[in-house]
């Protein structure tokens, strides 16, 4: 298993940071739309829909829906995220009392679709927005720093959850996540936010609202990992697909980003620091 899962990240991981850190903006939109469409052949299974031709249709029709919102004002679609996410965790703390209100086909479709299709146009506003923090307006060094927070709060949440990982967090949704973990990942994260205000030499407020934020995307990327674990203790599988050996889905992989990308977009653009491209 080790030596699969080794194999699939030296193949994938030259083509991932390819297309994420070498393309333009048209190019990264193509390119990361094309890969939650993967995603979303997956979500269409999680929601019940085991057809072939049903998945791939789901696929495609988040396609077009990208298609159809790149064309409108990226900020009303980032307050429709946040309502969403905010309604997401209600149904991840209520499981499985609330399970009725998500369990349709249907639901879990279009809850998929706002997901994705959110997590897309944050991304894109990441990567094309006026950015304007510190000395650099290189938004690529912002997806960096999306990547090293969700990936950090991972790392910090693994090891301090089997130190001393003895509260659960959600038993129901997730039986191995801590407490513990979860404040793993934020201390991790909280260093790597320091550790970025000092480098851009920002000012003592500026750090503070970077470290909350920081703080506040470490905390919703564990909501997208719980959300997907719901999905699929619902569904009695494991992983979201075997797309990729050795690691399950592509879902499994980007779960949590689907929520931190969009947190942070929202953040940084309520506070100034990025603004849409007119």
């Amino acid at each position: 298993m080790l030596k699969q899962r080794v194999i699939t990240a030296l193949v994938l991981a030259p083509i991932v940071l390819g297309g994420v850190f070498m393309l333009p903006p048209e190019g990264f939109a193509v390119f990361t739309g094309a890969l939650l469409a993967i995603a979303g052949w997956e979500w269409a299974n999680l929601s019940g829909f085991v057809g072939g031709v049903q998945r791939w249709v789901f696929a495609l029709v988040l396609i077009a829906i990208m298609g159809v919102c790149k064309a409108l004002p990226v900020v009303p679609l980032l307050g429709v995220m946040a309502a969403f996410w905010l309604l997401v965790t209600g149904l991840v703390v209520a499981y499985p009392r609330a399970t009725a209100l998500w369990e349709p086909r249907p639901v879990r479709l279009a809850f998929g679709g706002l997901a994705l299709v959110g997590a897309w146009l944050a991304l894109n506003h990441l990567r094309g927005g006026e950015l304007v923090l510190g000395h650099t307006g290189n938004n690529l060094l912002l997806i960096l720093y999306t990547l090293l927070m969700v990936w950090g709060a991972d790392i910090g949440a693994y090891f301090a959850g089997r130190a001393f990982g003895r509260r659960k967090l959600a038993p129901a949704v997730s039986p191995g996540k801590t407490w513990a973990g979860v404040w793993g990942g934020v201390a991790v994260v909280a260093v790597l936010a320091l550790a970025i205000s000092c480098w851009l030499d920002l000012a003592a407020t500026v750090v503070i609202q970077l470290l909350l934020v920081s703080l506040l995307t470490a905390l919703a990327s564990v909501l997208g990992d719980l959300f997907e674990s719901m999905l699929k203790r619902h569904r009695d599988i494991k992983d979201s697909s075997q797309l990729l050996p050795g690691h399950g889905g592509v879902l499994d992989r980007i779960d949590s980003l689907l929520v931190a990308i969009p947190v942070l977009a929202s953040c940084f653009t309520l506070l100034g620091w990025l603004t849409p491209v007119q």
